[in-house]
């Protein structure tokens, strides 16, 4: 038994709807198995067990914060019949990641039913640090004042 009953909460609580439904959506599958794995700062790896389906039968979409990850197994009528075990799974599945700001896919790959996601943090040149140079002004220099450089005129350079 997985899923949380917050009911009880919902009666007692106001204003923590959003906080509720995040910790309902938070219990995930356990199929098919994954790894999550960092390769360094900026680079990670999901890596999904997915034997028995094609490329064709897997589908990754990216929106917004949200990776998904959809596998639909056709049935196939009539081909299994002489089964005497069925160890692999051919059920469909869907499973969402919750990715950070700036990650985004890069490449995935299928080699003997591994899924292979690779997701790379790209920062914007705008939202990245920046260092600012710190100059001196016109005969600062002896006094020891320094004045940031950061684009606007001081009363004294506009003068």
């Amino acid at each position: 038994m997985r899923a949380l009953d917050f009911a009880p909460l919902y009666r007692s609580t106001v204003g923590f709807d959003r906080l509720f439904e995040r910790l309902e959506n938070s219990v995930r599958s356990e199929w098919p198995p994954y790894d999550i794995e960092r390769l360094d700062d900026n680079a990670y790896r999901i890596s999904m067990a997915v034997a028995g389906f094609l490329p064709e039968d897997l589908e990754l979409t990216q929106q917004g914060g949200v990776l998904v990850v959809t596998g639909k197994k056709e049935a196939e009528n009539g081909q299994r019949s002489g089964m005497l075990h069925q160890g692999l799974a051919f059920r469909s599945f869907r499973q969402s990641f919750n990715l950070a700001d700036h990650l985004k896919v890069t490449r995935a790959n299928l080699v003997n039913g591994m899924l292979t996601i690779d997701l790379v943090r790209e920062i914007p040149e705008a939202l990245q640090p920046r260092r600012i140079a710190i100059g001196t002004s016109p005969g600062a220099e002896h006094s020891g004042e320094v004045v940031a450089s950061l684009g606007t005129q001081t009363a004294a350079q506009a003068a």
